[in-house]
C-alpha cells in the first residue's frame, strides 16, 4: 500500500511538471494576442483614422526634415545632425507600434509570435531611451552655443558628435536588453492575452506563473536612472542657459538666443509631459483611470512628439524653412 502511495505521487509529481513544461511552451510557440484596446473595440474603426492620420504626418514630415539636412550643405552643422537623429528615431519609434495597431484595428490582426512581442518591446523602449538621450545631447550644444559661444566650435566637434552618438546606442542598448533576459526566463502560464496595442515590459512580465516583482523594480530603477536623469539634465543645463541670457545686455541678443533654443524647448515638453502623464497615471492612477486612457495615452505619446517635431522646428527655424523651400525648388528644376 506503502509502495502504491509512493507510485502515486511521483506520477502527481511528474504529471504537474510536464503540465508546468505544457503551460511554459504553449505562450511561446502560440505567440501573444494583443486585445487593442479594451473597452473601446466597437470604436477602433473610428480610432484608427487618427492614428493612421497622425502617423502618415509624422513619417512625412520626419522624412522630408532628414532629406532637407542631408541635401543642404548650410544645414550640416552639429545642432541638424542632432537633429536628423531625432528625427529618425521618431519614425522608427512610431513605426515600432503603429503598423501593428493599425493592423489590429482595421483587420482584427491581433495574434503576435512571442519572440516578435519581445523585439516589438526591445525596440520601443530602446528608441525611447534614444530620444531621451538626444534631447539631452540637443540641450548641452544648447548650453555650449549660448554660455560659451567662442568655444562652441571647439567643443562641439565631429569626433565629439560621433562619440555622442556611440555612447547613445550603448548606453539604451545597456539599459534595455536586461528586460529581454528577464522576460526570457519566467514560465509562461496558457493566459497569453496582452490589453494594449503593442507589447510592453509589464504587459509581457504579466503573462508569467512566477512573481514580477524584480521586472517592476527593474524596470522604475531603469526609467529613473535614464529617462529620469536627462530630464534632471536637461533642467540644469536650462537654468544655466536662462540665467546667460538674462545677463546679455541687449533685448535683441536675448531675444535671439532663446529663439534659438525655443524650439527645443517645444520639443522636450511635447516629448515628456505625455510620457511622463501616462506613466505616473498607471504607477498611481490605479483603478481611478481607466485601463482604456492609459493604453490611448501610450499610444498617443508614440505618435503626438514624431508628428509635430518637424512642424516645430520648420515653422520656427528659418535655416530649416529656407533649406526646404531650395530643396523644393531644386526638385522642381531637375524634374522639368
Amino acid at each position: 500500500m506503502t509502495q502504491v502511495r509512493a507510485l502515486q505521487k511521483i506520477m502527481a509529481l511528474s504529471s504537474a511538471n510536464s503540465l508546468a513544461a505544457l503551460n511554459n511552451s504553449d505562450t511561446r510557440m502560440t505567440g501573444c494576442l494583443l486585445t487593442g484596446i479594451p473597452g473601446l473595440e466597437h470604436l477602433h474603426i473610428w480610432l484608427s483614422l487618427p492614428f493612421c492620420a497622425m502617423y502618415i504626418a509624422a513619417l512625412a514630415g520626419n522624412g522630408i526634415l532628414i532629406c532637407v539636412i542631408l541635401s543642404q550643405s548650410s544645414l550640416h552643422e552639429p545642432v541638424y545632425i542632432f537633429l536628423s537623429m531625432l528625427a529618425g528615431t521618431d519614425i522608427l519609434l512610431s513605426t515600432s507600434t503603429m503598423p501593428k495597431a493599425l493592423a489590429n484595428f482595421w483587420l482584427s490582426s491581433s495574434h503576435i509570435s512571442f519572440d516578435g512581442c519581445l523585439t516589438q518591446m526591445f525596440f520601443i523602449h530602446f528608441l525611447f531611451v534614444a530620444d531621451s538621450a538626444v534631447l539631452l545631447t540637443m540641450a548641452f550644444g544648447c548650453y555650449v552655443a549660448i554660455c560659451s559661444p567662442l568655444r562652441y566650435a571647439t567643443v562641439v566637434t565631429s569626433t565629439v558628435i560621433g562619440k555622442a552618438v556611440t555612447a547613445i546606442l550603448t548606453r539604451s542598448f545597456i539599459i534595455v536588453f536586461p528586460s529581454i533576459l528577464l522576460l526570457d526566463c519566467p514560465h509562461y502560464c496558457r493566459i497569453n492575452i496582452i490589453a494594449h496595442t503593442f507589447c510592453e515590459h509589464t504587459g509581457i512580465a504579466r503573462l508569467s506563473c512566477s512573481g514580477i516583482s524584480i521586472n517592476v523594480w527593474y524596470g522604475l530603477a531603469a526609467a529613473l536612472l535614464s529617462t529620469g536623469l536627462d530630464i534632471i539634465l536637461i533642467s540644469v543645463s536650462y537654468v544655466h542657459i536662462l540665467r546667460a541670457v538674462f545677463r546679455l545686455p541687449s533685448q535683441d541678443a536675448r531675444s535671439k538666443a532663446l529663439s534659438t533654443c525655443g524650439s527645443h524647448v517645444c520639443v522636450i515638453l511635447l516629448f515628456y509631459i505625455p510620457a511622463l502623464f501616462s506613466v505616473f497615471a498607471y504607477r498611481f492612477g490605479g483603478r481611478s483611470v481607466p485601463r482604456y486612457v492609459h493604453i490611448l495615452l501610450a499610444n498617443l505619446y508614440v505618435v503626438i512628439p514624431p508628428m509635430f517635431n518637424p512642424i516645430i522646428y520648420g515653422v520656427r527655424t528659418k535655416q530649416i524653412l529656407e533649406g526646404a523651400k531650395q530643396m523644393f525648388s531644386d526638385f522642381t528644376k531637375e524634374s522639368r
